[in-house]
């Protein structure tokens, strides 16, 4: 499967990269009456369809009564992938997914933060080819964080660049 894909990333940037980590955020979701039964079930079968991984429940270590928010409560999912899934994910993102946004012309130059970490918000998972948009029964947007092994901003810059992913110049 891994062969038919643009760019591949080579064995020396797979090992620059640490890790790829995948999250969403429940929000007002874990609100609803069926969320534990219907809604939870059905992002994780489809986060797990995405990466290849089945994600973390993360819950709140506090109340926050202005959020409406009690203790325990599930506030997201997380998905922490290495090594050859990190490299496949990301093979996947940027020459399939990142494509399929409409009128996408490059991710924005302040995508890397200061320790070179690259973030990418997407809105709808359905740019992702796996999911089906007509069989999909929730809608949610996910954050990937690319992390390298080491935390300098040039040197990410320089990584990214080599691995094609589209950073807008300036």
């Amino acid at each position: 499967m891994s062969g038919y894909y643009l760019n591949m990333i080579t064995k020396e940037q797979k090992n620059q990269i640490e890790k790829v980590v995948v999250n969403i955020g429940t929000g007002r979701m874990s609100q609803a009456g069926n969320f534990d039964k219907q809604i939870l079930p059905e992002l994780i079968k489809e986060l797990k369809v995405i990466t290849g991984q089945a994600p973390q429940v993360i819950k709140s270590k506090q109340a926050i009564s202005g959020f409406k928010l009690k203790i325990n409560q599930i506030i997201g999912l997380k998905i922490t992938l290495r090594q050859k899934r990190a490299v496949d994910f990301l093979n996947r993102l940027i020459n399939i997914v990142l494509p399929r946004i409409k009128d996408f012309r490059g991710l924005k130059p302040s995508v890397i933060d200061k320790n070179g970490i690259l973030n990418i918000g997407i809105k709808d998972k359905v740019i992702f080819p796996e999911i089906a948009p007509e069989d999909s029964k929730v809608s949610f947007g996910l954050e990937v964080s690319v992390i390298p092994k080491f935390r300098n901003k040039e040197k990410a810059v320089a990584l990214f660049k080599e691995m094609k992913v589209p950073v807008k110049h300036g």
